[in-house]
């Protein structure tokens, strides 16, 4: 990299180092709400191996950092605000944004290494019985919750991963979120939480974790020990140990917090916590926030894991409207790293050697997200009607099979992979590495052998058969029409107001749509909101379709297709975006296809049955293939893309967490970075050197 530019990224290094001081010295000046004022943080720069807590026997430790020339100390990174944090209470989010920042803050009983193997966290060590139904943790006993000043205000036991899982099952203080795993594994979990979803509010505060521990199974033989027992076998329960749902939560905050005012007062309190009175766990603490603006990390200075991993002696992440906006920041080397848009990458990659970036170019690893087209089938109109003719015609299984065999996708993929664009195409709902059967076939390889789909040849998609896609047209229209179902018919499809990025791929999106199946069929409506996907569309139910990702939250099919069973009111996606289970006319009574409803039935029937193959994985593995193609077969949703950006970068992905479940993966700790910046040549022997030393399982 040319002199300028590094001296460019060494500025923003300072850069770094100021807004840390600045966050330890006082709020903003441009602001005028609670959420600015700076926590007054300890930086973990400044902590000494000298400094403890004497009423815990707590020591602080000297902020292990990469000291290897040229790395990174203070990183500065961006996120678009489209992709804002929303809840910083990791036992409530369920969302990978928020996870991102959170997973930082707090721990949990496991993590994974670089290549995705379990690795210890606040357990030292687990063990099963013979039978995989009783799971043990044994916890460190050198880990501390602290505050915003990063001061210790208590060890972490046992009895805080009671509380915190009686926090997840407890119905009126976690609304449901992250219940889905726990009710499906746990003995006990379920009862659980139906009965106190039958309670008040008032009966449901008022149970304590005595009352838990009587219903579910989990147990704390000590002090520092947690036992788990499942339903029935289950062999991969360790991978869920790295999700928030099996998070601990501070006992000692949540009685302060009751003391100081009421039971009710404080559970509201702990579920919309700030980042000034929530208590942290993890390897950082968030010493700064405005929200679409800036948030700053610092070293929590009593972390249990400082001698055994590196971290940064800041983490700063700017808020930017798009990624246009980041890649200037990035050439003015304020930040370390920007993901390429179409425009950027061809530009770059286009003009060859002549250009400063063409040795830069870098491929991303894939993220562990397969995202997916989902359809909403209980769609209401702006005035907060049911939109009968859209919801008519998805309920239509030849309309739908018309889209999945018909939308080529090219263009699309071309805006998150100019170069390689149908490296992105996906044929599944769930991520290909996830999983494989005993002789090492990969899960997703029998999904694609029951669809009869062919090999990728990168010339077109896989799935594409344009004849098919229009007997399914013609056989939609003529059948909708009967219907009334007027055409063509109006999707309506939601993106930030405040990102030009989604604006243009949203554009795109709609030209593809129109150049495969017509404008005499379908039409996309490009609409936006302001701040909030989730309050603003989503719970009006004014979206036709969302394109989301679904990453693995632990090792094994269930965790995907579980998501989009009829009739559960915990499958994220059946309950917070098809809106299945309410698949009602508009007479609120009967609903707009008898045959959808069987259709969902039989899926969940698969899925049950799937799931309750617990002595033979490989016999589990084909049956949750067969209900994979049969939700696909049927398009009840329609695979998308895989995320495999360009990108120019200082850090090496390789050296980061790379699992293809769980939430760990953006933990800031280990990154081997260097202010020069990576080439494609550096990637491509950290590819190799990473092939060669993966041991992951």
């Amino acid at each position: 990299m040319k002199n300028s530019v590094k001296r460019l990224l060494a500025l923003a290094t300072a850069s770094a180092m100021l807004v840390g001081s600045l966050s330890a010295c006082g709020g903003s000046s441009d602001s005028g709400t609670d959420d600015t004022t700076s926590s007054g943080a300890t930086s973990g720069s400044s902590t000494t191996s000298e400094s403890g807590d004497s009423s815990t026997g707590a020591v602080a430790s000297e902020i292990n950092l990469d000291t290897s020339e040229d790395a990174v100390q203070d990183l500065v990174l961006y996120e678009t605000t489209a992709r804002e944090v929303e809840s910083l209470n990791i036992l409530y989010s369920q969302s990978a944004t928020d996870f991102y920042v959170s997973t930082n803050l707090q721990d949990g009983l496991l993590t994974n290494d670089q290549y995705g193997n379990l690795k210890a966290n606040l357990a030292e060590s687990w063990e099963h019985n013979d039978d995989s139904t009783v799971w043990t943790f044994y916890l460190r006993q050198d880990a501390y919750w602290v505050d915003a000043n990063g001061e210790v205000q208590a060890q972490i036991t046992a009895e805080d991963f009671v509380t915190g899982l009686e926090w997840v099952l407890n119905y009126w203080k976690n609304e449901s979120s992250n219940t889905s795993m726990p009710i499906e594994m746990i003995a006990g979990a379920s009862e659980y939480y139906e009965m106190t979803a039958a309670m008040t509010e008032e009966e449901a505060l008022a149970l304590t974790n005595e009352d838990f521990l009587e219903v579910v199974g989990i147990s704390t033989p000590d002090e520092f020990t947690v036992e788990y027992t499942m339903l029935a076998s289950k062999p991969y329960f360790d991978t869920v140990a790295t999700y928030a749902c099996l998070y601990p939560a501070p006992t000692a905050q949540l009685n302060q917090l009751i003391e100081e005012s009421d039971v009710a007062t404080a559970v509201e309190t702990f579920r919309s916590c700030t980042y000034t009175d929530m208590w942290y766990s993890g390897p950082y603490i968030l010493t700064y926030f405005i929200s679409r603006s800036e948030k700053v990390f610092e070293p929590n200075p009593y972390w249990w894991g400082n001698d055994e991993n590196t971290r940064f002696n800041s983490v700063t992440v700017k808020m930017v409207d798009s990624a246009d906006v980041a890649y200037t920041l990035y050439e003015s080397g304020e930040i370390y790293q920007v993901d390429l848009t179409e425009s950027n990458l061809s530009t770059i990659y286009d003009a060859g050697e002549s250009n400063t970036w063409y040795d830069y170019l870098t491929e991303k690893l894939p993220t562990k997200f397969s995202y997916q087209i989902h359809f909403c089938y209980n769609k209401n109109t702006e005035d907060g009607e049911p939109d009968v003719n859209w919801n008519t015609a998805v309920a239509n299984e030849n309309f739908r099979l018309a889209l999945y065999y018909g939308l080529d996708l090219e263009s699309f993929y071309k805006r998150t992979n100019a170069i390689n664009p149908l490296k992105c195409e996906n044929n599944f709902y769930t991520m290909t590495g996830l999983i494989y059967t005993s002789d090492g076939t990969d899960y997703t390889d029998l999904v694609k052998d029951l669809l009869g789909l062919g090999d990728y040849t990168g010339e077109s998609m896989v799935r594409l058969d344009s004849d098919l896609a229009e007997q399914y047209k013609e056989a939609a229209m003529e059948e909708l029409s009967a219907l009334g179902v007027t055409f063509p018919v109006e999707i309506d499809y939601y993106i930030s107001s405040a990102s030009s990025t989604a604006q243009d791929s949203a554009d795109v999106l709609k030209a593809a749509i129109s150049d495969s199946l017509g404008d005499d069929f379908v039409v996309l409506n490009i609409k936006t909101y302001t701040s909030s996907l989730s309050t603003e569309v989503r719970t009006p139910k004014l979206a036709s379709i969302y394109i989301n990702g679904w990453g693995a939250d632990y090792g094994d099919p269930q965790n995907y297709l579980v998501q989009e069973t009829f009739g559960n009111d915990n499958a994220y996606y059946s309950a917070v975006y098809s809106d299945i289970n309410d698949f009602y006319g508009d007479d609120g009574e009967e609903p707009y296809s008898d045959e959808l409803i069987a259709t969902y039935e039989e899926y969940t029937a698969l899925v049950e049955a799937a799931d309750a193959i617990v002595d033979d994985l490989d016999a589990r593995y084909a049956a949750y293939a067969e209900a994979e193609a049969y939700l696909l077969q049927h398009a009840l949703v329609i695979p998308c893309y895989y995320d495999i950006e360009w990108q120019l970068t200082c850090v090496n992905d390789y050296s980061k967490i790379n699992s293809p479940y769980g939430i760990q993966s953006n933990r800031y700790l280990n990154w081997e970075t260097n202010v020069n910046g990576y080439t494609t040549a550096d990637y491509e022997e950290f590819a190799a050197a990473y092939a060669a030393g993966n041991t992951a399982e």
